[in-house]
């Protein structure tokens, strides 16, 4: 599974000159900066964010020249840090941060807002001023940065700008430890889904852990052999959950072993997602299909794509990520133009979404075992990661859901703007029909999430 969990560095620093009235008042500046480390630390350390600060580097709590750099670099790389913010107490010292800055981690710069000017018009920080030296210094030395737009550390500016970094980090270090299991090869008509494994693993360091269907039917027979009591309990879960047909009940304890199965594989592979084959194998080879069992794991943490799309498993860890694990994306393909609006599309998969995206006045069936219900309404980000001649992108964009047609499956109708548009991009590539949703905008952490990875370019419709 992903690890959500961020681990930040946090700096406080000061220009480091002879103290004198005005801009470069140390004591101003030092009271500050742990005034500012303090805050954030009290309001959001927790909820996965722990942070890693500089007490004791120096007496003062607050960066002031390269010798503290190094010391203060020595301890984040012993603490494993996933990120760093930089705080610029006064004017702040560039070359200092800069070091600090070549950890190779996502780094978040920081002016908090200059508001002392006494009366004789003296004012004593230009942390804001300092802030574009820092920003110019990190880009002459190719090191991506993330800033949040000067303002009060107590603003809702901030916490909207901390909550997006964190997001962003977040997904850099998704991307930079994915392991992602490959069970069964492609379906054979599907071409659309071809991957370049090689290619993965040497731009980005992604590790591809090929699973046999020779294996999954062993553990699977295990499962059934082994564990009945969880089946048990398992399908007493699925059939308070659906109106069922007639085929479905027999199986519903062959339907969750597929639960417990990638449960399994999970957690001897420690892998952060899985590209699974589905729809043909799976089904000549056990006798059941896996989509409800998809749901269920998918409102457990765990991200599965269908249909052996390596890059769609990708997007939706990805999307997961940005969230920081707080909500769960779903597979949703382009399917069907709306028949009467211009500008809406059905994207359906045939039901392997969260039960919990369930919308609360759709009726849950179960047929084949297949889940049918409409997700809830609201704002979704769409995305999909993929490639072309070695060139790798992430589409992304917005909709939000419209009404449309009843249909089978796990579905919405989403509202894009200038959806004619929008069906060029897809089809003029490198990108197929197969795309990851998300609930709310993430649009921005994606944007950010790309200046870290190089040879990833963002695609924004």
């Amino acid at each position: 599974m992903i690890d959500y969990s961020l681990k930040i560095g946090i700096v406080p620093c000061r220009r480091d000159v002879t103290p004198r009235p005005g801009i470069f008042n140390w004591e101003i500046a030092e009271e500050r900066g742990r005034d500012v480390v303090r805050y954030i630390r009290e309001h959001f350390e927790g909820d996965g964010i722990t942070f890693v600060g500089i007490e004791g580097i120096n007496p003062v709590d607050v960066m002031i020249n390269e010798d503290d750099a190094q010391k203060i670099k020595e301890r984040f790389a012993k603490e494993k840090i996933d990120a760093l913010f930089m705080i610029n107490a006064n004017f702040g010292n560039e070359e200092a941060i800069a070091e600090v800055c070549r950890m190779g981690v996502p780094v978040c710069i920081y002016a908090p807002l200059d508001d002392r000017f006494d009366a004789d018009g003296m004012r004593y920080t230009d942390s804001q001023c300092g802030l574009f030296g820092v920003s110019r210094l990190l880009t002459r030395l190719n090191i991506p940065h993330s800033h949040i737009n000067t303002c009060r550390v107590d603003s809702e500016k901030f916490a909207k700008g901390f909550d997006k970094f964190a997001s962003v980090a977040c997904m850099v270090k998704t991307f930079r430890n994915f392991k992602i299991a490959q069970v069964g090869l492609r379906p054979r008509p599907f071409t659309s889904v071809m991957f370049n494994e090689s290619d993965l693993m040497q731009k980005f360091g992604i590790r591809v852990i090929p699973v046999n269907i020779g294996v999954i039917v062993d553990k699977y027979n295990k499962i059934l052999e082994t564990r009945d009591d969880e089946l048990e309990k398992g399908k007493e879960l699925l059939l308070s959950r659906y109106e069922m047909d007639d085929l479905t009940p027999p199986l519903l304890k062959k339907v969750y072993a597929f639960v417990l199965l990638y449960e399994e594989l999970f957690k001897e592979l420690k892998v952060s997602a899985i590209s699974a084959e589905c729809w043909t194998a799976m089904q000549l080879a056990v006798g059941a299909m896996p989509c409800t069992a998809y749901s269920v794991l998918a409102d457990m943490g765990y991200i599965i794509s269908c249909e052996s799309d390596m890059h769609g498993a990708i997007t939706l860890a990805l999307l997961s990520a940005a969230s920081r694990g707080k909500k769960i994306p779903f597979f949703g393909e382009f399917t069907v133009r709306h028949p009467e609006n211009e500008d809406a599309e059905l994207l359906w998969h045939c039901g392997p979404f969260a039960y919990s995206l369930k919308a609360p006045d759709s009726k849950a069936k179960n047929v084949n075992m297949r889940q049918w219900f409409r997700v809830k309404d609201g704002k979704y980000t769409i995305a999909r990661f993929d490639q072309d001649d070695n060139s790798y992108r992430i589409f992304n964009t917005t909709f939000e859901t419209t009404t449309g047609p009843y249909t089978f499956g796990t579905y919405l109708w989403a509202r894009f703007r200038d959806l004619d548009k929008l069906e060029t991009k897809l089809l003029e590539g490198p990108y197929i029909h197969h795309c990851a949703e998300i609930e709310g905008d993430y649009t921005e952490e994606i944007a950010e999430f790309t200046k870290y990875v190089p040879l990833l370019a963002n695609d924004k419709y």
